[in-house]
């Protein structure tokens, strides 16, 4: 659900409209979500596939 949420935030969605989309959640629910994001981000780096060009 932490995806549902990030996706939602990040296409602009209100978070009055997320909870309306989605009944069980709460505020506390989209701030848990955002603290985890916020916390993966501190962690360091993703490796990424190289792109390769032909």
């Amino acid at each position: 659900m932490v995806s549902v949420i990030l996706d939602n935030l990040a296409a602009g969605v209100s978070r009055e409209e997320i909870i309306e989309s989605y009944p069980p959640l709460h505020e506390p629910d989209i701030q848990a979500a955002l603290a985890y994001a916020a916390e993966l981000a501190r962690e360091g780096t993703a490796d990424l596939p190289l792109e390769h060009t032909v």
